[in-house]
């Protein structure tokens, strides 16, 4: 299920995002500022390039790229 970053508070789309790109194998040594690297994120969900994803089963959030949803998951967001 996607879900739509304008949903959520700004402390806890601050917070996924950090969690997001503070993750180990997400750096990758990149050695940018967290400051930036949550900037490029938030412009990715701004553009509509990146979606949040929840899974109930989990409970879990994650970001992905838009290319790696499924199409129908894109679709009942538009809906």
């Amino acid at each position: 299920m996607l879900i739509p970053a304008s949903l959520l508070e700004a402390d806890t789309l601050t917070r996924l995002i950090e969690d997001f790109v503070t993750r180990e194998g997400t750096d990758n040594g990149d050695e940018t500022p967290l400051q930036t690297r949550v900037q490029r994120v938030r412009r990715a969900l701004d553009k509509g390039e990146a979606v949040i994803v929840f899974d109930p089963e989990s409970q879990q959030c994650q970001l992905a790229l838009k290319r790696d949803v499924p199409k129908e998951w894109l679709q009942a967001l538009s809906e």
